[in-house]
């Protein structure tokens, strides 16, 4: 009896249309948890890395605040304080190059600025990759299970009207099996959904001690100190120009 009934009988007796749509939700369904596992993976280590930043400031010079963030080249932490360092060594022409450019019109806070903020914006947008398709996923899914009802529920009433008969347990087990389609609509789409909206949170996490960073290396390289947030008068933590 079990055998008639279930995931099991609906693609055995679905057609070529059915079966689109089932393979269609496992695809979704796979690309959704295998973006939310890596990227849930990725705020987990920004936001690890993020806790560096205060060892940084507590460094006896730049080379050494720089070991804090470790190796990873995708630490965009470490990638927004190199940016700064350079940034502040070109405009500044620190770096060897003294002919003349056309950044010299420009002061060393706004070259500063425009170099860690083109930094974030690149971290932004690692960090936002792949939410494109939890968003897709979580808005389509329902609507593609929702069109395998209705493929299901159509040919349930072309088998009905052949047989002639429309008793309940004639009509009970195709519409049934057809509305199964959606439940498989509602479970790909409700973890997209939610892990979406997590993602997110992590991520404007992760930007805000990003920019918060951002603005003490801005201080740092223009006044050569750190502004601290304390209240009161601003107070600064020094810390030695290294290499």
């Amino acid at each position: 009896m079990d055998s008639q009934f279930g995931l099991a009988h609906v693609w055995s007796q679905g057609d070529i249309v059915t079966k689109g749509v089932a393979l269609l939700l496992l695809l979704m369904s796979l690309a959704s948890w295998m973006v939310i596992l890596i990227k849930a993976l990725d705020v987990r280590r920004f936001s690890a890395q993020a806790r560096a930043t205060e060892s940084f400031w507590h460094s006896a010079d730049f080379a050494d605040g720089l070991s804090k963030f470790g190796s990873d080249a995708s630490n965009p932490f470490r990638l927004l304080a190199v940016e700064g360092r350079e940034a502040a060594a070109h405009v500044l022409h620190k770096d060897g190059n003294t002919k003349p450019q056309l950044h010299d019109s420009l002061d060393v806070s706004d070259w500063v600025t425009r170099s860690l903020r083109n930094s974030i914006d690149d971290s932004t947008a690692k960090l936002q990759s792949g939410l494109a398709i939890l968003a897709s996923v979580g808005s389509t899914a329902p609507f593609v299970g929702l069109f395998g009802t209705v493929w299901g529920i159509y040919h349930a009433l072309l088998s009905i009207g052949v047989a002639g008969q429309a008793t309940i347990d004639k009509v009970a087990g195709p519409v049934g099996e057809a509305l199964i389609m959606t439940a498989l609509g509602l479970a790909v789409a409700i973890p997209a959904v939610l892990g979406y909206n997590a993602l997110v949170r992590g991520n404007k996490a992760v930007l805000v001690r990003l920019n918060r960073f951002a603005h003490d290396l801005h201080a740092y390289y223009v006044t050569g100190a750190r502004v601290s947030s304390a209240a009161g008068p601003a107070n600064v933590v020094a810390m030695k120009k290294g290499a």
